[in-house]
């Protein structure tokens, strides 16, 4: 095991290093190949789904299984506000409960907020990150991710661990 002192005390010189993210960007739906344009869909009208009286920031997810079932989620608020939980998180508890064990192939994100205009991807919080990095890892399988609007750009993340490139995982429990 390899404790932080040798770890620092094992260092020569300063190092640099970079973390890229790829990603692809479309300028709206139409640019989006039949599949993921409905799961974007499917996501969008999950919005309507959401409970969010405090925020009125409505949050709508959608996965495509490898087994080609869809499910949805969206965001639950909670006037005791740590109580609430977001569409990601709702999503992949649904995915766990209902098909345990079974690959995500892509989740589509999307929202839509009374107090402005729904026209650029918004991108999941951290603790959404780590739970999706979570998933991924537990299964050994890669979760693309769809992010966008009602309208405008929309961008295709290849894994999600990419959005976490310094993740905490159970490498780290031991």
């Amino acid at each position: 095991m390899l404790y932080y002192g040798d770890f620092f005390s094992n260092i020569a010189a300063m190092q640099k290093s970079n973390h890229q993210l790829f990603f692809e960007a479309y300028s709206d739906i139409k640019e989006l190949s039949n599949s993921d344009a409905s799961l974007l869909t499917l996501a969008q009208s999950a919005t309507s789904l959401a409970y969010a009286p405090y925020s009125k920031f409505k949050v709508g997810a959608a996965a495509r299984l490898s087994n080609g079932e869809t499910l949805k989620g969206s965001n639950q608020e909670n006037a005791s506000f740590p109580a609430g939980i977001c569409a990601e998180r709702v999503l992949l508890s649904a995915c766990s409960s209902l098909f345990s064990r079974v690959p995500i192939e892509a989740i589509a994100i999307s929202y839509l907020n009374d107090q402005d205009k729904s026209n650029r991807p918004i991108a999941p919080c951290g603790i959404c990150r780590q739970s999706l990095l979570e998933y991924e890892n537990f299964l050994k399988h890669p979760i693309r991710l769809i992010l966008g609007g009602f309208e405008g750009k929309i961008i295709v993340i290849p894994k999600a661990s990419d959005l976490l490139p310094f993740a905490f995982t159970n490498d780290d429990l031991f």
